[in-house]
């Protein structure tokens, strides 16, 4: 596949000042004194971005997309790094940019022709399919300050998809649009994309990234912190979202109990989970070691639940007394593992609890909250939390 976008340690700093005033002081100041902070909008970002990519890129306000979009647009300059960029770019970073307020709208097609290397007699072959697509009616001969944010858009986006860019850029300007402007958008994006165009795409509708996106960039605090398929990035992107920083993700692996002055009947010594990511359908084992100091404890039971990461739904917690099954309960240290075949979970952070009774789960001898995590995800291909077996009939 051939590189279009090729990004080498990007980095970008703002200089930010608390008054006006300040910046004046900082460029007049004979002793070169510093009156702003820096804000580090970018920080040292490597990306490769292939022909025909249709890229998503997810985040909270403030981690940087906009930033890299404006970039890899040539509209901010770098503070450091290297970009390559192989052919045309048309960019739609901004309600209004690249029109001039005063004009007309078909003024400002031509004013953007040009300022896309198209001569007036190329933009005149384009007009009518312009005009036809931005469907806005005679405002097109109106100055575009008395135009809404919805009229923009869809000038904006005719304007920009006309000039048969070879990357294209879309920053959350479908957003002001109405559904039936969507998905005439979209539409075309898809026709773009069929065509071989790069599509760099920002919408905070993640759905529509999973949908419409072979692959995606989770951005935080000017950083990449994922690239991937598009589905499963914005999944682990939502859970960070929903759970943030929570068990899930700082217990996956071998938990050990603490040290116990006294030891009771029975303790859990530890629990292992094969990996802690996984995908619907994976095979989830967990491996749970406890030891019992009595010569014997009749009935004794162990269970295992799984709780999402923030413990506000209880999922599933079977026990070997409610499954008929039997565990060792005799002196000793004892490995037992359980084992879910085909785990229906979907998108998620869960977390194990580990628990050891007897008398059918009325005494508890010891029981691990969030005792290890883990998180579910995946390439885009079914909605909500977990899978249930389905058919579709055609009754008519």
């Amino acid at each position: 596949m051939e590189t279009i976008i090729d990004i080498k340690h990007l980095s970008k700093v703002y200089h930010l000042y608390d008054r006006p005033v300040d910046r004046l002081k900082e460029v007049f100041s004979l002793r070169r004194k510093s009156f702003h902070r820096e804000h580090n909008a970018l920080k040292d970002i490597s990306l490769r971005v292939q022909k025909g990519d249709c890229v998503g890129i997810v985040g909270k306000n403030g981690s940087g997309k906009s930033t890299l979009l404006k970039i890899i647009a040539g509209v901010v300059s770098p503070t450091g790094g290297e970009v390559a960029i192989k052919g045309k770019i048309s960019a739609l970073l901004e309600l209004g940019a690249g029109f001039n307020p005063e004009y007309t709208g078909l003024e400002n097609i031509y004013l953007n022709g040009t300022m896309m290397g198209y001569s007036r007699t190329e933009m005149a072959k384009k007009v009518n399919d312009i005009i036809a697509f931005a469907d806005i009616g005679d405002y097109i001969h109106q100055p575009v300050k008395t135009y809404s944010s919805g009229m923009f858009a869809r000038l904006a986006f005719a304007v920009s998809i006309s000039v048969e860019p070879d990357i294209l850029i879309v920053d959350e300007v479908l957003s002001v649009g109405d559904a039936r402007f969507q998905v005439k958008c979209i539409d075309k994006m898809k026709e773009l994309k069929a065509m071989g165009t790069t599509i760099l795409f920002v919408s905070h509708a993640t759905e529509q990234i999973k949908r419409f996106c072979n692959k995606a960039i989770w951005m935080q605090d000017g950083e990449i912190r994922q690239i991937g398929e598009a589905g499963e990035t914005v999944d682990i992107y939502e859970n960070d979202m929903r759970f943030g920083d929570t068990a899930a993700t700082k217990t996956e692996g071998k938990q050990e109990s603490p040290v116990r002055e006294k030891p009771s009947m029975a303790y859990i010594n530890s629990i292992q989970i094969n990996q802690g990511r996984f995908r619907t359908f994976d095979t989830l084992v967990a491996e749970v070691e406890y030891e019992i100091c009595e010569e014997e404890i009749e009935g004794f039971i162990l269970g295992v639940a799984i709780y999402t990461a923030n413990r506000d739904h209880y999922i599933f917690g079977p026990n070997t007394y409610l499954d008929r099954t039997e565990v060792p309960g005799r002196k000793g240290i004892h490995k037992v593992r359980y084992v879910i075949p085909r785990l229906p979970l979907i998108r998620g952070q869960y977390v194990l609890d580990v628990g050891i009774f007897n008398s059918e789960g009325i005494v508890n001898f010891d029981y691990k909250t969030s005792a290890v995590g883990f998180s579910v995800s995946n390439p885009y291909f079914s909605e909500g939390d977990f899978y249930m077996e389905h058919t579709w009939e055609i009754l008519q």
